[in-house]
């Protein structure tokens, strides 16, 4: 049994946060380079140059990458082997969000009720999702979520006779429908599968994942492949100004499911799709 204290959580969340917000991740990095030599549209490259300069100027200046720093997504996976001491999960996470956002001087986005809207000051608390992993490690992901991708985001319930073909229906419908809403060129996440919370998580969790990584299942990957290709195809473009590049790519994330149903769930990120991960 390995024991770690949940201040050690709470560091490097705070740490997390404050990198998350301020540099692009390598893999978001190389996929963006990769749109302005495919891209056909001069406009669109002229629009992937103003996005990769801004961002380059975020990391010189240390000034966040975008004005809406997100809401705080954290997946914590906690290997069974692990003994957590030093007080409370829960509240050493939001810690951790609390130091990042405020020495950060981050932008607070965290109202304390959806109805009264008033805002909590520190950008607590975060949405926080756990699992019980094999191991003695504690991998933490940390994806600060904007909501103007957010808000475009859906879940489909199908019935099992639509198969691919609705499913495929229903990815591009979310994504023809939120246009130039979703800070594109966009990562589009789906879930495919379980339960109607089910298919969100999974939508969620697909955005974390190394851009451009397919799934190792062969249909998934394929229809990883095909929707990508059809959402370039919609001629949004870089900033919905038209163009070739509309997705950097598309995650498909599937679980088993009911016989009754088919669950589908859309969960669109922009431009700069901001996720880390560490192992402690």
């Amino acid at each position: 049994m390995r024991t770690v204290n949940v201040s050690e959580i709470t560091k490097n969340i705070r740490e997390m946060c404050i990198e998350a917000n301020h540099y692009l991740s390598k893999d978001m990095e190389t996929v963006l380079k990769q749109s302005r030599e495919t891209e056909e549209s001069p406009l669109g490259r002229q629009i992937l140059d103003q996005l990769s300069e801004n961002l380059q100027i975020a990391a010189d200046d240390k000034i966040p990458i975008c004005q809406d720093t997100g809401m705080a997504v954290v997946f914590l996976e906690v290997g069974q082997d692990v003994h957590l001491e030093g007080g409370a999960v829960e509240d050493a996470v939001n810690e951790g969000v609390r130091q990042g956002y405020t020495d950060g001087f981050l932008r607070k986005s965290v109202v304390r009720d959806p109805i009264d809207r008033v805002n909590t000051g520190d950008n607590t608390p975060a949405v926080i999702h756990y699992a019980i992993v094999p191991g003695d490690k504690v991998k933490i992901t940390v994806a600060p979520k904007g909501f103007g991708s957010e808000n475009m985001s859906r879940v489909f319930m199908l019935k099992p006779a639509d198969g691919i073909e609705g499913v495929k229906d229903a990815i591009l419908k979310a994504v023809s429908d939120a246009g130039p809403n979703a800070c594109p060129p966009m990562v589009v996440g789906v879930g495919i599968g379980g339960t109607f919370e089910k298919c969100a998580l999974m939508a969620k969790q697909a955005l974390t994942r190394e851009t451009g990584a397919h799934s190792e299942i062969p249909y998934v990957r394929e229809l990883e492949e095909e929707m990508l290709a059809k959402i370039n195809g919609l001629g949004i473009g870089p900033g919905g100004l038209g163009g070739t590049t509309t997705a950097l790519a598309v995650h498909i994330n599937t679980y088993p499911t009911h016989i009754a149903g088919l669950p589908v769930a859309v969960n669109i990120c922009c431009h700069v799709n901001r996720h880390i991960v560490r192992e402690l």
